[in-house]
């Protein structure tokens, strides 16, 4: 992908940091707790253009176009409606007139990258399809985007693949502009792919602006107090951990963050509950699930790989390895998806089923429980 000329352009590229565990975070991109470069409202600067003294008055929409290589005015007026483009950190409309000396940055919902995406044929889950956007069922095992460690093998190298696409004409990051948000490498479920400029940008605002439903299966330890229950707790990265997060309850570090769970059955030692994601942070239900003493089922970033509920027998212990072995990941699946159409504006909604390896560790924990039960009669 050709860099812009920052010379010509009169553009200050952005800065990144260099990020670990890129493909490992649980959430929308713009809300990555990995990007320090992050701006007020969640948002990454992109291009900044610092205005010439002789600029005669021109609208924006204009300015920008002639001022970026491959880039359609469709497209930076989609950008300026959704509020993106700034002029001396003030959101304008498409009329505003350029003028000497103003600072215009273009600020988005996600970092910016720079690297390089090759299509390669993988298979894909595709629930719903159309002009504007598909639906991706993404098995667990399935790194979502190129990142640190994973240059090959992803979900985006499969979606530019399917899409016919190397990289957008001006796209500048890694998602060629078609992925709106992400799961984790080891968790399962629902992902919605934008397929034009248009749907882009109406669907990272629904995720910004948390009006998308989404709602996660997951099995966790211990046998839950209450048959549902809301937690709230700010996120961010633990201090002692780079690679983990946690609650910080009195509120003055990390981002506000709600879970809302309800109990689906009860197995005794362990539970499988359903949750609903009023925000989406990063590892949100892990780390609030955890933060209330049920860390899911072989979750091994927070501790769910042991044995936490329990008996002391070997044949006890026996079971719980080969349930390990069943589900060698976090036991976390995103069910449900509804939003509004980036074109129609109709809502949608989409379903699907736990896949076989969660299916049948439930099954095992079933047979388990009803043994016990009649082991007490």
């Amino acid at each position: 992908m050709k860099e812009f000329d920052i010379k010509e352009a009169n553009i200050a590229p952005y800065d990144m940091e260099d990020e670990e565990q890129l493909s490992e975070n649980d959430d929308v991109l713009f809300e990555n707790e990995d990007f320090e470069k992050e701006s007020s409202g969640g948002m990454f600067e992109h291009y900044r253009f610092n205005v010439d003294k002789g600029q005669s008055l021109l609208r924006i929409d204009k300015y920008i176009t002639e001022h970026m290589e491959k880039t359609s005015r469709h497209r930076i007026q989609l950008a300026i409606e959704a509020g993106y483009v700034r002029v001396n950190d003030k959101v304008v409309k498409s009329n505003y007139r350029v003028k000497p000396y103003d600072v215009i940055t273009i600020v988005l919902p996600y970092q910016r990258r720079g690297m390089e995406v090759m299509p390669e044929d993988i298979p894909l889950d595709v629930v719903y399809e159309d002009n504007d956007m598909l639906i991706v069922n993404k098995p667990a095992g399935l790194v979502v985007h190129p990142g640190h460690g994973h240059f090959h093998g992803t979900l985006v190298n499969a979606l530019a693949h399917h899409l016919g696409l190397s990289q957008g004409p001006d796209a500048q990051d890694e998602r060629m502009g078609i992925l709106v948000h992400r799961i984790d490498k080891n968790t399962s479920g629902l992902l919605v792919v934008a397929k034009n400029d248009e749907a882009q940008l109406h669907l990272a605002k629904q995720f910004f602006y948390h009006t998308i439903e989404r709602k996660y299966v997951a099995i966790v330890w211990g046998n839950v107090k209450d048959d549902e229950g809301t937690i709230t707790g700010n996120i961010a990265r633990d201090p002692n951990d780079r690679l983990r997060f946690k609650v910080f309850p009195e509120g003055d570090i990390g981002k506000h963050a709600v879970t809302h769970y309800k109990v689906l059955e009860r197995f005794g030692y362990v539970t499988l509950v359903e949750c609903k994601l009023e925000t989406g942070r990063t590892h949100q239900i892990r780390v609030h699930m955890n933060h209330i003493g049920h860390p899911l089922f072989n979750d091994d970033r927070y501790g769910g790989d042991k044995i936490l509920k329990g008996t002391l027998y070997a044949k006890y212990k026996q079971f719980i390895d080969n349930c390990f072995k069943l589900l060698p990941r976090q036991a976390l699946h995103a069910k449900t998806l509804g939003l509004e159409h980036p074109v129609t504006g109709k809502h949608i909604f989409f379903e699907t089923p736990m896949p076989a390896d969660m299916t049948a560790l439930l099954d095992k924990w079933r047979k388990y429980s009803n043994s016990q039960a009649l082991e007490e009669e």
